[in-house]
């Protein structure tokens, strides 16, 4: 485990210590807890957008409808 100091804004602290007594978690179990959502957000974001990228690749498409027919010539034998 890495010890980590940083600083936050004043009403940031008070909502934080606020929702911590609220659900009875430590400050840094919540802290920890929201990172970890906030970083998988972003992962799914960025996931996200390489579909979205690859939807205007013609060589993609051209993979994708290969694909797509090689799948139902398998699903028909």
């Amino acid at each position: 485990m890495i010890t980590f100091t940083s600083t936050l804004p004043d009403d940031l602290m008070r909502l934080l210590t606020q929702k911590a007594k609220e659900l009875k978690l430590p400050k840094n179990k919540l802290i920890e807890r929201a990172l970890e959502i906030y970083l998988d957000q972003i992962n799914k974001a960025e996931y996200a957008k390489s579909y979205r990228s690859a939807e205007n690749d013609p060589d993609i498409l051209t993979i994708a409808e290969e694909g797509m027919a090689d799948y139902f010539k398998q699903l028909k034998d």
